[in-house]
Parts: C-alpha cells; sequence; structure tokens
C-alpha cells in the first residue's frame, strides 16, 4: 500500500457501480477526456497510478466496479518493502515494525540530546532507523525519526519509533507506566526447571560489553526481573513464552543461562549451534499506550518457523 506526503498531488477516481470491467488505461481516458492517451500511458508505466492504493504499471490491467484508482501528478506512488525489516503500523507519532534477525536497530554513537540519530559523512551502515529515516525523508523531507527503544541485532521481533520528539519523550520519561506488556518467544537448550519461574538478579556489566548476574546491586548493577513459561519442547529444545518486568541490556539472554538453558543459537552465552542459524530470540508482542491519543495499542507477531521447527 502506497505511502503519501504534502509533496503528492493526486486525484482520485472511483469506477462506477454500473460499470461492467474495463482496461485501465481506457477508464482514465474517459475520466480525464483533456489528458493525452500518451501522457496517461506513461504515468502509469511510472507507477503514478494506483488501483485501491496499490501501484499498477500495466494499462491494460483490469479494473472493477467500486474500486478507487488514483493518479499522482507530481511524482511515482511509493510502496515500502525491505526483505529485513516490515512496517506493522504508522501515524502521525508512531511507527511500529517488525525487525529481521542480523539487523541493527540503530547505530552506536552519532546521536543528538533529542535521541535523534545523525548521518555520519560516508556510507552509512543500514540499520532499522536508517531504513525507516530514508522512508519518511522521502515521504517529507522535513519528516524525523527518534529512537524510543532498542532490540539487539541478532533479535527479531516488534520494536517502535516516534515520529515527533513529543512522543518520544512521553514514551521514555514514562516508559514502565506506558508499556502493558514486552513478550517474547526463544528456543534454549534443553528443558527449564521449573517450567515456569520467575528470575530475578542485578545485572552488570564486563570491560569487554558482557552482561552478567549478581545477587546484590554492587558495582552499579541494576535490578532485571524476567518470568517466563515453558510451553513445548522436545528434549533437546524448548520453547519459552518471557515476560519483561524491567528491560536491561541482554536480560534475557543472561537469565536464560542463569536458568541452565541458554538460548539456542547465543554463543555468547552460552548456547550451542543450532538448526536455525541463529539467535532464537524473538520479540513477540508489544501492548502500550499511545503516547498522544492514550489509546491501547496491542501488536502480535508470528513465531518464526525455524523455531518451530527445532522444538518438533
Amino acid at each position: 500500500m502506497y505511502s503519501t506526503s504534502p509533496l503528492d498531488s493526486i486525484r482520485n477516481f472511483i469506477v462506477p457501480a454500473e460499470s461492467q470491467p474495463v482496461r485501465l488505461i481506457d477508464f482514465l481516458i474517459s475520466s480525464l477526456p483533456d489528458t493525452k492517451r500518451t501522457r496517461i500511458k506513461q504515468m502509469i508505466a511510472h507507477r503514478q497510478v494506483a488501483v485501491n492504493r496499490h501501484p499498477v504499471t500495466q494499462a491494460t490491467a483490469m479494473v472493477e466496479a467500486g474500486q478507487e484508482v488514483a493518479m499522482n501528478f507530481s511524482r511515482e506512488f511509493r510502496e515500502f518493502r525491505h526483505r529485513r525489516l516490515r512496517i506493522v503500523y504508522e501515524d502521525d507519532d508512531i511507527i511500529v515494525i517488525e525487525k529481521g534477525y542480523g539487523l541493527l536497530s540503530v547505530g552506536n554513537e552519532n546521536f543528538t540530546p533529542a535521541g535523534e540519530q545523525e548521518q555520519p559523512a560516508g556510507p552509512v551502515k543500514e540499520t532499522a532507523y536508517s531504513i525507516l529515516r530514508e522512508y519518511l525523508k522521502w515521504k517529507d523531507p522535513r519528516n524525523k525519526l527518534f529512537i524510543v527503544h532498542r532490540l539487539d541485532r541478532d533479535t527479531s521481533g516488534l520494536m517502535m519509533f516516534a515520529k515527533n520528539i513529543e512522543a518520544k519523550e512521553t514514551m521514555q520519561h514514562n516508559w514502565d507506566n506506558m508499556v502493558i506488556s514486552r513478550q517474547y518467544v526463544c528456543v534454549v537448550d534443553g528443558e527449564p526447571q521449573p517450567a515456569v519461574g520467575t528470575m530475578r538478579s542485578y545485572l552488570s556489566e564486563t570491560s569487554r560489553y558482557e552482561v552478567y548476574s549478581t545477587p546484590t546491586p554492587d558495582k552499579g548493577g541494576k535490578l532485571a526481573v524476567t518470568r517466563y513459561r515453558t510451553t513445548g519442547g522436545n528434549g533437546k529444545h524448548s520453547m519459552v513464552e518471557v515476560e519483561l518486568d524491567t528491560g536491561r541490556k541482554n536480560q534475557i539472554r543472561v537469565h536464560m543461562k542463569d536458568l541452565g538453558t541458554p538460548i539456542s543459537g547465543d554463543r555468547r552465552y552460552g548456547g550451542a549451534p543450532c538448526g536455525a542459524h541463529r539467535l532464537c530470540l524473538h520479540a513477540r508482542t508489544l501492548r502500550f499506550v499511545h503516547p498522544v491519543t492514550r489509546k491501547d495499542m496491542s501488536f502480535t507477531s508470528t513465531i518464526p518457523a525455524s523455531f518451530v521447527r527445532l522444538i518438533k
């Protein structure tokens, strides 16, 4: 489905209810009698025509009664598509995405105090942030994008960004109250004992950026609470649902290691290589209060097929 912006000049037409199926170019010629056929044909070829909000490039495509035909007289229609990122929801204030495995959420530096990432000179490594920023800037160069939270590079699943500073600050300053639920699913090596429980510890970090648990908040450790429930398994691997009471760096990975069942494929924290060929951790559910409308927003993604195959 295409996106629009103030830079677009769009006219919309509805195929009459009594109309028989007709070729797109014939419908547009009859709808725009003052526009030359060659001009209309060029616009179709250049993705400036859409049917029911999807660009069409074939002049001979058939349109039917009730369908909406849109023409963009200023530029092409663009549908957002990326093999490693999917937009789940977008409005004037926020964007919710599903990030693929192996894609950085954002770069590790060059942040403004407001939380919008600056673009360094030279080639920019592709991140979820840079992909979305390019998409928004194409819609309107005035658009901005702000970081609200992150997922590890090797964790897939749902995350959100803000499109204005007000939405960003509202979410970040009231995170514990605004975020109702963050649920993950993972595949672990072995079988958690007990099958259902809560992991609680203080997390600190070594000089090599490896996170570890401590029983007390020594050396700046921060409290981390992870609730988990085993939902299936085959002895070698188990599927575990996880809900976070806190959001610390590498929290789930460390707590699954502490439990004696590290996440499959997580070599950094003791996991064995697995048939999924990845870290088997996915942010499946994100539920929060909208920072502007205050509506209850809830999103759930599909468990990766490679996870399911591991526990069969």
